[in-house]
């Protein structure tokens, strides 16, 4: 692919940014608040229009309830698009409550089953409201003793609300089921892995995707296979861009294996996936605890720009080539001499045809506007996981 239509394919990609990543969050032992974090939906919303003025391809926030809830939807659609983006996946909580101690919708409890089914639907009149397109699911739900819960009964459970929610979606409104290996459940998860959400979008119908969440699985686990079946069977829906060491996740994508990225990307453009009008989202899932926030994000969207790029750079004539040959050295040569190449000049380059500074971290710093939030913000109660 030649530079002008790498550059090309880049002005196209679009990333979605979390509410939730401006607000103060973390690990489970601690949060640490740091001085101009947002207090309101609106004031995530002008964090993430900053980050989307500098880079220029993240025109979409995604909103997390009832962390972001609000008395208009409506009104809150029009203030994002005044900022310059727009609403995007509508995320729901069933795990915070005292009810799910036990889980959510596959509790053994009707009572609390009908509580988290209706906060689902409500995420669903509230896409109506903003006009966003995805709703996404992710479920604590599971257990942590042998003989705790009947297993298969909690998918039957699961089943059964996921059916009565898919019903409730409209025509141009799809669901994405999320999965994750284990935490805070430590025996069984109700979702813990690709091919349970799979067989439930299956049986569902075309208007469920799945969700992956790239710091959600085993260490060792060959995420870009997943991705390259999910995409071969139509049912990859979305990302959940972040990275994780060790059992946790949540810190930027790219930071813990750039490598890993690089191959998820390249199994997207080999199947021509990048544009948005082939329905994946690409969004980020991260919190920010101990680094500032709005930079850790500008350089999460870069990692992605930069992985990308890596992979449009791959020849796929010699690529193609040295596998149908068996020349396996050759085809991981011609996948390492795109991942080896240095696309920060490219990137910089396209950012100025573009109006944009070629770096948009030291745009960022020389703003002001962190000094500016956090001078306006120093009064009242910042926004969190559980605001």
């Amino acid at each position: 692919m030649t530079t002008e239509a790498v550059k090309n394919a880049l002005r196209r990609q679009e990333i979605e940014l979390p509410s939730w990543a401006f607000g103060n969050s973390g690990t489970r032992f601690k949060v640490f608040p740091q001085p101009g974090v947002p207090r309101s939906p609106e004031e995530k919303l002008a964090d993430a229009a900053v980050v989307h003025k500098l880079t220029g391809v993240a025109p979409s926030v995604a909103l997390h309830i009832p962390w972001d809830k609000v008395d208009d939807y409506a009104k809150l659609a029009a203030y994002a698009k005044e900022q310059g983006v727009r609403l995007g996946a509508i995320n729901s909580n069933v795990f915070q409550d005292n009810d799910y101690m036990l889980g959510s919708v596959t509790n053994p409890d009707p009572r609390v089953r009908r509580k988290a089914t209706d906060h689902l639907l409500e995420c669903v009149d509230i896409m109506d409201a903003t006009g966003s397109r995805d709703l996404k699911l992710w479920f604590s739900d599971g257990t942590n003793y042998p003989g705790q819960d009947d297993i298969r009964d909690r998918q039957d459970r699961l089943a059964e609300a996921l059916k009565e929610v898919y019903d409730r979606l409209g025509d141009d409104q799809r669901m994405l089921l999320e999965y994750k290996l284990f935490e805070p459940a430590f025996y069984t998860t109700d979702v813990p892995d690709w091919g349970t959400s799979y067989a439930h979008c299956l049986e569902l119908g075309p208007k469920a995707t799945v969700c992956i969440d790239t710091g959600h699985h085993a260490p060792g686990t060959n995420i870009e296979f997943i991705v390259a079946f999910l995409l071969r069977v139509g049912k990859l829906g979305a990302f959940d861009f972040n990275s994780r060491f060790y059992a946790d996740d949540d810190l930027m994508v790219g930071a813990a294996d750039p490598f890993q990225l690089f191959r998820i990307m390249n199994e997207i453009i080999r199947a021509d996936a990048l544009d948005p009008d082939r329905g994946i989202a690409f969004m980020l899932d991260q919190c920010h605890n101990i680094e500032p926030k709005i930079p850790a994000i500008i350089r999460s969207v870069m990692n992605v720009q930069e992985a990308t790029a890596k992979a449009l750079l791959v020849d796929r004539d010699a690529l193609r080539e040295a596998q149908q040959e068996g020349d396996v050295l050759g085809a991981n040569a011609a996948l390492m001499d795109a991942y080896n190449t240095d696309v920060r000049p490219l990137l910089a380059d396209l950012r100025s045809e573009q109006g944009l500074d070629p770096n948009p971290i030291a745009a960022y710093q020389r703003s002001g506007y962190f000094e500016q939030i956090a001078h306006d913000r120093a009064d009242g109660q910042q926004a969190g996981w559980g605001a």
